[in-house]
């Protein structure tokens, strides 16, 4: 009877020695710690398994890293608590023959990507009362702390504001079939001017930082084909311009500090396209966005337009247990003022997880060989098996998400690398053959 009892709990300890668990706390260090593509950078990683809420392994997870747009995982997280299903698309309020309207940030209006509920437009055009716009709810700056002021001009780098209209950008098109270009919306063909002094071998289109005075050189309109966006200078005064071309029917600046509480029957108008926002932000990882959904937050919270504000708000009500305070700017990651760890970000995630069933999160996430981001990379043989938001600016590169392994576990990761020179490839590379041995391990 001992004999037997004695090797029935010697094969019991083999096989926990032998745990999935246990092995990649045996490799990971060695491919992590030991890796020569690593050894450039200042990398940290974390493991998670959410349904034994255990830690499986940790390399510099409590170290702070600059997260770049692995940020916009906590705006989606902070969008999904405090934003309703249906969100607002301007708030209003009826004045016998007037209609007075304030933005709620919400960035889908005309938006040339996201399609949805065309209700704002519908409902602004038809109205039977004189428009007036008021802009004061917003009490924002255009740019985030820590952002790069000469970007202005790049598309990913649009300027938040109360009522978004077309993206904030132009988009400029040319067909090498055709002459010229195309510019959408066409009430920018107003702006635009040939400079010869531009000059270039490549179509070259600039703009002004604190106007929207567009020049373009030769090759704009008799080279190669190309597609640019541009975003545009706003202001209160030329959007209400743009509305006026894009209404047909005159609308007025109304610029008086007055909020739609002050009325007692101030409304507000919803629009159905919150997955759509949510995919476009975290597939395509949209800077305008993500900035623009906080400015909403901000507006449901406190009836004001102010990242900062909603910032707060979720450090205190909704961040409050993650393992290492995070230094937390902006909603995109454009500022690399912002500061996480490893093990932060996966908390975060734990509570996506939590909140949303998996088939939603990997469809909204970007899925590794099928889309977004990764597209690229981390592609399975049947299928995605990593669900991931990236994040790079140059020197940073993060990859943080879901794992979906062999056997069908689900687990949480989160790469954060900074300080390198050159290329993320040899990174991701490495990343891949990591993920892809855990993918096949555990």
């Amino acid at each position: 009877m001992n004999r037997i009892y004695f090797l029935y709990l010697l094969i019991l300890l083999l096989g926990i020695a032998c745990t999935p668990a246990k092995k990649l706390r045996t490799s990971l260090p060695i491919q992590i710690e030991k890796s020569t593509a690593f050894s450039k950078s200042f990398t940290g990683f974390a493991l998670y398994d959410p349904a034994k809420e255990d830690m499986i392994y940790e390399h510099n997870s409590d170290k702070y890293f600059t997260p770049a747009s692995n940020t916009k995982i906590l705006t989606f997280y902070t969008s999904l608590m405090v934003l309703d299903e249906f969100l607002p698309g301007l708030q209003y309020v009826k004045q016998g023959d007037s209609l007075i309207f304030w933005g709620t940030g919400n960035p889908a209006f005309l938006h040339p990507y996201i399609k949805g509920d065309e209700g704002v437009f519908k409902f602004l055009k038809n109205a039977k009362e004189d428009l007036y716009f008021c802009p004061n709810n917003f009490q924002d700056s255009r740019f985030g702390s820590g952002w790069a002021w000469d970007d202005y001009p790049y598309y990913y780098q649009p300027e938040r504001s109360p009522f978004p209209i077309y993206g904030n950008v132009i988009l400029m098109e040319r067909d090498t079939l055709n002459k010229g270009f195309e510019v959408h919306p066409p009430f920018f063909n107003n702006y635009i001017n040939f400079n010869a002094d531009l000059g270039g071998e490549k179509p070259k289109i600039t703009r002004g930082e604190f106007n929207n005075d567009f020049e373009y050189n030769a090759q704009a309109v008799t080279g190669i084909g190309y597609f640019k966006e541009i975003p545009f200078k706003y202001s209160d005064d030329f959007v209400v311009d743009l509305l006026r071309d894009t209404l047909k029917k005159n609308v007025q600046l109304l610029d008086v500090n007055i909020l739609p509480d002050v009325f007692e029957e101030s409304s507000e108008l919803y629009i159905s396209n919150q997955n759509e926002l949510y995919r476009f932000l975290m597939q395509h990882s949209d800077n305008f966005i993500a900035e623009q959904l906080m400015l909403m937050c901000s507006n449901r919270l406190f009836d004001t337009l102010n990242v900062e504000m909603a910032i707060e708000y979720a450090k205190d009500s909704l961040f409050r247990d993650l393992p290492d305070e995070p230094l937390w700017v902006d909603g995109s990651g454009l500022s690399r003022y912002n500061l996480f760890t490893p093990r932060s970000i996966i908390k975060v995630l734990e509570k996506i997880h939590k909140k949303l069933p998996e088939e939603k999160i990997f469809a909204i996430f970007p899925a590794g060989g099928v889309s977004g981001t990764i597209k690229e990379w981390y592609a399975g043989e049947n299928g995605s098996y990593v669900f991931a938001k990236t994040g790079t600016l140059s020197g940073k590169h993060c990859l943080s998400g879901y794992l979906k392994t062999k056997k069908g576990k689900t687990l949480i990761f989160s790469f954060m690398h900074n300080n390198f020179k050159g290329s993320s490839t040899p990174l991701k590379r490495e990343m891949e053959k990591i993920l892809k041995g855990i993918y096949e391990e555990y």
